[in-house]
């Protein structure tokens, strides 16, 4: 039978525990499925001697996630071009209700990637949800001074690596701009608008159809070119959206969701500019 409590206070506790395997895994679908497990392992469980609820269910989900996370970074050796995370829509239409700060934008998400695992479970546990290094320590199997080392290093490589969120305003200004240009196709408007050191990631996973390359591009007029020539020849629009707790773009075609977008703006100009176009990645925003 399962315990009241948690039929009780499950809702209020399951965007953390969706919250921690997204973080941890940078996949929806992998989340979901880690909430999903987490549930059944704690409905088959006498809860009574777990006095923190919240924290034992996030704690579970990390080391679930931790599993999913290694074999997942196994299978990325073979993955064709860059490999961004899967896009979480967190505006008002967002179907999965996720806890919000910086550790679940984009950006860092795309750092934590190149965190080791254990480095990776012990920021995300520690700064996203205050878990006690002891308890991150049950979930790696290491001491607490150990678990304390990994989130240290791990700030201090996140720190080395992530650059903050520009100003609200600033972002929504530039973007708003940016979507002006990219569908009038006017590549001047658009160089205005991008730093000379921008880059352009496509995750498209050697799937056929959108242009995706199999590198990054690097500097101001490659990345103009390349978005504007796409855009003409396709005809796509860009419908604003909140992705991942920041603004971006879901891209249309027809009518069609075919991509979603995400920026990191900073000193009023684009520094990054993420583009998803993988249908595996998308699937979730069909629902």
């Amino acid at each position: 039978m399962t315990d009241p409590r948690l039929e009780r206070d499950w809702p209020a506790h399951r965007p953390a525990v969706f919250g921690a395997a997204y973080r941890i895994t940078g996949s929806v679908a992998d989340a979901e499925d880690v909430v999903q497990d987490t549930w059944l392992r704690a409905a088959s469980r006498d809860l009574g001697d777990v006095r923190d609820l919240r924290a034992w269910l996030v704690t579970v989900a990390a080391r679930r996630a931790l599993d999913v996370l290694t074999s997942a970074r196994a299978r990325r050796v073979d993955y064709v071009g860059p490999w961004l995370p899967e896009p979480l829509l967190t505006g008002p239409d967002a179907a999965e209700p996720v806890l919000l700060d910086e550790t679940v934008g984009t950006a860092m998400l795309v750092v934590l990637e190149e965190l080791t695992p254990a480095e990776r479970v012990a920021f995300v546990l520690h700064e996203a949800f205050a878990i006690d290094h002891a308890r991150i320590g049950a979930v790696l199997g290491r001491s607490a001074a150990a678990c304390r080392q990994l989130a240290a290093s791990a700030r201090r490589k996140v720190g080395a690596r992530h650059r903050p969120a520009a100003p609200a305003a600033e972002r929504d200004r530039v973007l708003a701009r940016f979507r002006a240009a990219y569908e009038n196709r006017d590549e001047a408007a658009m160089l205005a608008l991008l730093d000379p050191d921008a880059t352009l990631t496509t995750d498209g996973g050697a799937a056929e159809g959108l242009f995706a390359a199999r590198k990054v591009i690097s500097g101001t007029e490659r990345v103009a070119r390349v978005l504007v020539r796409v855009a003409r020849r396709n005809t796509l629009l860009l419908r604003p959206a909140e992705i991942n707790g920041e603004p971006g773009f879901v891209i249309v075609r027809d009518g069609r969701v075919v991509g979603v977008d995400t920026v990191t703006v900073a000193d009023g100009r684009i520094v990054a500019y993420r583009r998803v176009l993988n249908p595996a990645k998308l699937r979730h925003l069909f629902r």
